[in-house]
């Protein structure tokens, strides 16, 4: 349907086709949004060809447009960053947001393909490869506990992204439910460590992925992978395997996500029936005598290994990026990311308990631990099979890691945080193109040169921090709206979640430096467990969940923050030092570029409702825009526009 000026308006978009420039008085500002697909050739707007590329498809936003504008910008930080802290998006301008991609994600994700997506994601590397390194030199045959311990702050975790990928269905998962409670800055640094998390999560696997091809060849990995003298140690095993893998991956991932599901679940198939082999054959070749000392490192070992076996959970998060693309968000994302996680968590606990009572720990090897113990017992032949299904485990993991992380960064991208170019969905496949190669292109240097266990751990802090962090924002969620909660309820509410999260910390840091001692447990414990009891009692609820809600709250959620952050006390040293260097890194883009390029966005981006302004976030949001000047009254979002 077109207007008399030629406003087409379709899928809840709007378009100009062939309008005359002077017919608009909000043209000029729709020329500033990339991804809206029109530019000025002459005195008319055309639409533009999806695959051109322009200086403002990366930095389009008023502070710089010339070094005028950002030294003014600059000169306003503090300013802005005060407004970015206490400013937060809302539900509707997330869902809203989709509309900077030019062209919308297809619906065609079921529950059945969720569930496929989720195990596909999960099941790889961490139970091929980590097993048998954390079974042989950290928990022993005690790993069954470390899974379960990771698995039960998985599970907590799936619960609070499941209200939040139901209420709030769209691509950029932990990302957005963090823009919309605890405000743009916090979600920003949420998601350079999200980015990171599949980065450096895809080139693990990619890395593992080698080791298991090289068995399948009957050859050792290092046959496959180019020793490099002069870089450092760590760094200097150049993998082109995995590099290879990655790209073919890359290839299928922008082509369709409906074709990456049907290939999952193929892929997927194929594992669940050799991981039910591995388990029938490994009893079969059961020997108790190889549990007799159950716990070699005692209870720090096992709580250490869960640590970095949380690695082998990562990846569910990615099921939570396709609820814009799924069908009946209500009904599917509980089901697909529920079941799957406890589908997997049960098939990693007989995995690991079967590896132990095959072989003694001290001799399980620790890169491809099932093949070889498989050998050892005697089973020559079975190496090959359990080789063949750990890769096609591990090519599903690197396939859903590459659709989800894609669809974070085009999230991200549609907020500008980040520039606008990598938001651009392809109007054929319906996938986003530019995204997925970028991130597979860097997945594929990090898997080119870094050993496994480096990977490892430092993903795993990624991931224990954003999923602490989705706990956090999901109370917020509960017990306080915006010009609805008491001042009372709020500073109540601050308070409780301080105490929760400073004695979960102090129980972790505790945990780290003591090695015998328990006299500190006797006070953090109960603080924790005061100030929850005081959430539940003296708070009182400000929202309820519409659709699907998380139980037990705050009980649950509570317990996801004090499992998440004691998790990450049991992480080494040096993955912290990497850790801060990259947080360091994204605070630099941020104060000079993403800061001045979200603020611009936020106060460009304004709608109308029943004829009066709205804002599209609340809190501190004043009406200054761009590089300190006023903006132009009367201006609105032609994608919100109710023209």
């Amino acid at each position: 349907m077109a207007d008399g000026y030629g406003l087409i308006r379709k899928n809840g978009c709007c378009f100009v086709k062939n309008v005359l420039w002077q017919n608009y008085d909000w043209a000029p500002q729709l020329l500033r949004w990339p991804g809206m697909g029109v530019e000025k050739v002459g005195s008319e707007i055309t639409k533009r060809r999806w695959c051109s590329c322009t200086k403002d498809d990366f930095l389009p936003e008023e502070s710089f447009k010339s070094w005028g504008n950002y030294v003014n910008a600059v000169k306003h930080m503090p300013d802005r960053l005060v407004d970015r802290v206490l400013s937060r998006s809302k539900d509707l301008a997330e869902l809203q947001v989709k509309t900077r991609s030019e062209h919308e994600m297809k619906k065609t994700l079921s529950w059945w393909d969720l569930i496929w997506f989720g195990m596909g994601a999960v099941i790889g590397a961490g139970i091929f490869v980590l097993t048998g390194q954390e079974a042989r030199y950290g928990a022993g045959p005690a790993i069954v506990l470390s899974y379960t311990v990771s698995g039960v702050s998985a599970l907590l975790s799936v619960f609070c992204y499941t209200e939040f990928a139901v209420e709030i269905p769209v691509a950029g998962g932990s990302f957005a439910y963090l823009r919309v409670e605890l405000g743009d800055f916090m979600a920003f640094i949420a998601a350079g460590n999200i980015l990171l998390e599949y980065v450096i999560g895809g080139a693990a696997v990619a890395r593992s992925w080698t080791a298991y091809f090289a068995t399948l060849c009957n050859k050792d990995a290092a046959d496959f992978r180019i020793s490099a003298h002069g870089l450092t140690e760590g760094y200097n095993e150049l993998d082109p395997i995995a590099v290879g893998i990655i790209a073919i991956i890359c290839v299928i991932a922008v082509l369709s996500t409906k074709g990456s599901s049907r290939l999952n679940y193929i892929a997927s198939i194929v594992h669940i029936v050799v991981i039910i082999f591995i388990i029938i054959c490994g009893f079969m070749k059961a020997d108790t005598k190889n549990y007799s000392n159950f716990t070699p490192n005692g209870v720090r070992g096992i709580f250490k290994s869960s640590a970095v076996l949380f690695f082998a959970y990562v990846g569910f998060d990615a099921v939570s990026t396709m609820a814009e693309e799924t069908k009946n968000p209500a009904k599917d994302i509980p089901i697909g990311l529920v079941g799957s996680m406890v589908i997997t968590t049960a098939l990693y606990c007989i995995l690991a308990v079967t590896l132990c009572l095959m072989q003694p720990f001290e001799s399980i090897d620790p890169d491809a631990p099932f093949s070889k113990a498989f050998e050892a017992v005697g089973w020559g032949w079975a190496q090959y099979v359990v080789a063949a299904g750990a890769l096609k485990g591990m090519t599903s993991v690197l396939l859903v890691g590459a659709v989800g992380q894609a669809r974070y960064l085009t999230h991200i991208a549609r907020t500008h945080m980040l520039p606008p170019w990598f938001a651009k969905v392809h109007p054929k496949t319906g996938t986003p193109i530019n995204a997925t190669i970028v991130m597979l292109a860097a997945t594929a240097v990090i898997a080119f040169f870094t050993k496994l266990d480096i990977l490892a751990n430092l993903l795993s802090i990624s991931t224990l921090f954003i999923f602490m962090l989705v706990a956090v924002a999901l109370l917020v969620r509960r017990y306080y709206v915006s010009d609805q909660t008491t001042k009372e309820n709020r500073n109540k509410l601050i308070v409780f979640l301080l105490l929760i999260i400073g004695s979960s910390i102090a129980t972790a840091a505790y945990w780290g430096v003591s090695k015998n001692g328990w006299v500190a447990y006797c006070i953090t414990v109960p603080i924790w467990l005061l100030a929850t009891i005081g959430l539940w009692l003296f708070v009182p609820h400000a929202r309820d969940p519409k659709l699907w809600g998380v139980p037990l709250v705050p009980w649950l959620p509570s317990a996801s923050i004090a499992i998440n952050i004691f998790l990450l006390g049991s992480i080494d040293k040096d993955s912290f030092i990497r850790f801060s260097v990259w947080t360091a890194v994204l605070l630099l883009y941020y104060f000079f570029f993403g800061l001045h390029a979200s603020y611009d966005t936020a106060k460009e981006y304004e709608g109308i409702q029943d004829g009066t302004w709205r804002k599209i976030e609340e809190g501190n949001v004043p009406s200054v825009t761009k590089s300190g000047i006023d903006a132009e009254e009367g201006r609105s979002d032609p994608a919100t526009s109710t023209a």
